[in-house]
Protein backbone atom coordinates (compact mmCIF):
# COMPACT_ATOMS: atom_id res chain seq x y z
CA UNK A 1 0.00 0.00 0.00
CA UNK A 2 0.91 3.71 -0.54
CA UNK A 3 2.20 5.61 2.05
CA UNK A 4 -0.38 7.91 0.71
CA UNK A 5 -3.36 5.75 1.37
CA UNK A 6 -2.09 4.91 4.80
CA UNK A 7 -1.80 8.44 5.65
CA UNK A 8 -5.48 8.32 4.96
CA UNK A 9 -6.48 5.64 6.79
CA UNK A 10 -4.46 7.46 9.67
CA UNK A 11 -5.69 10.23 9.49
CA UNK A 12 -9.56 8.76 9.13
CA UNK A 13 -8.14 7.33 12.69
CA UNK A 14 -7.04 10.31 14.18
CA UNK A 15 -10.54 11.26 15.46
CA UNK A 16 -11.44 9.39 18.91
CA UNK A 17 -15.32 8.63 17.41
CA UNK A 18 -14.06 7.21 14.14
CA UNK A 19 -11.63 5.55 15.76
CA UNK A 20 -14.33 3.79 18.12
CA UNK A 21 -17.07 3.52 15.52
CA UNK A 22 -13.92 1.41 13.25
CA UNK A 23 -13.21 -0.87 16.47
CA UNK A 24 -17.05 -1.59 17.02
CA UNK A 25 -17.39 -2.53 13.20
CA UNK A 26 -14.29 -4.66 13.23
CA UNK A 27 -15.40 -6.34 16.41
CA UNK A 28 -18.50 -6.94 15.11
CA UNK A 29 -17.23 -8.23 11.86
CA UNK A 30 -15.23 -10.57 13.92
CA UNK A 31 -17.42 -11.58 15.70
CA UNK A 32 -19.97 -12.51 13.03
CA UNK A 33 -17.17 -14.20 11.19
CA UNK A 34 -16.56 -16.36 14.62
CA UNK A 35 -20.51 -17.63 14.84
CA UNK A 36 -20.22 -18.24 10.30
CA UNK A 37 -17.42 -20.46 11.03
CA UNK A 38 -19.16 -22.47 14.14
CA UNK A 39 -22.22 -22.65 12.55
CA UNK A 40 -20.23 -23.94 9.23
CA UNK A 41 -21.43 -21.32 7.28
CA UNK A 42 -19.27 -18.89 5.10
CA UNK A 43 -17.84 -15.92 5.77
CA UNK A 44 -20.14 -12.78 6.81
CA UNK A 45 -20.93 -10.81 4.09
CA UNK A 46 -21.11 -7.68 6.33
CA UNK A 47 -23.00 -6.24 9.94
CA UNK A 48 -26.46 -5.20 9.42
CA UNK A 49 -27.70 -2.04 11.00
CA UNK A 50 -24.29 -1.00 12.34
CA UNK A 51 -25.68 2.83 11.10
CA UNK A 52 -28.20 1.81 14.28
CA UNK A 53 -25.69 -0.35 16.50
CA UNK A 54 -23.29 2.84 16.92
CA UNK A 55 -25.90 5.39 16.93
CA UNK A 56 -26.87 3.20 20.32
CA UNK A 57 -22.90 3.02 21.12
CA UNK A 58 -22.17 6.37 20.58
CA UNK A 59 -23.70 9.60 22.04
CA UNK A 60 -23.54 11.36 18.65
CA UNK A 61 -26.41 12.58 16.22
CA UNK A 62 -27.06 10.91 13.08
CA UNK A 63 -25.55 13.14 10.75
CA UNK A 64 -22.54 13.19 12.39
CA UNK A 65 -22.39 9.52 12.69
CA UNK A 66 -22.75 9.53 8.95
CA UNK A 67 -20.47 11.52 8.55
CA UNK A 68 -17.94 9.33 10.48
CA UNK A 69 -19.26 6.16 8.23
CA UNK A 70 -17.87 8.44 5.13
CA UNK A 71 -15.00 9.37 5.90
CA UNK A 72 -13.61 5.77 7.04
CA UNK A 73 -15.63 4.32 3.74
CA UNK A 74 -13.23 7.38 2.07
CA UNK A 75 -10.30 6.25 3.82
CA UNK A 76 -11.02 2.60 2.33
CA UNK A 77 -11.21 0.94 5.78
CA UNK A 78 -14.83 -0.16 5.56
CA UNK A 79 -17.19 -1.03 2.67
CA UNK A 80 -21.17 -0.07 3.01
CA UNK A 81 -23.47 -1.10 0.34
CA UNK A 82 -27.27 -0.90 0.79
CA UNK A 83 -29.61 -4.19 0.18
CA UNK A 84 -33.13 -2.45 0.46
CA UNK A 85 -33.36 -0.15 3.59
CA UNK A 86 -30.36 -2.14 5.33
CA UNK A 87 -26.72 -1.46 4.92
CA UNK A 88 -23.94 -4.10 5.15
CA UNK A 89 -20.55 -2.99 6.38
CA UNK A 90 -17.76 -4.90 6.21
CA UNK A 91 -14.37 -4.26 7.28
CA UNK A 92 -11.49 -3.95 4.57
CA UNK A 93 -9.01 -6.63 5.92
CA UNK A 94 -6.76 -5.55 3.45
CA UNK A 95 -5.94 -2.37 4.71
CA UNK A 96 -6.08 -3.65 8.21
CA UNK A 97 -3.41 -5.63 7.14
CA UNK A 98 -1.17 -3.26 5.22
CA UNK A 99 -1.92 -1.07 8.84
CA UNK A 100 -0.16 -4.06 10.73
CA UNK A 101 2.58 -4.65 8.19
CA UNK A 102 3.49 -0.98 8.39
CA UNK A 103 3.43 -1.45 12.54
CA UNK A 104 5.62 -4.04 12.24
Amino acid sequence: MKNENLAKVFKALSNQHRLELFRLIYSQCQLEESRSRKEGKRCCEGIEKAFTMACGCLDLSRSTISHHFKELQGAGLITCTRQGQTFMCQVNEEYVEAVRGFLS
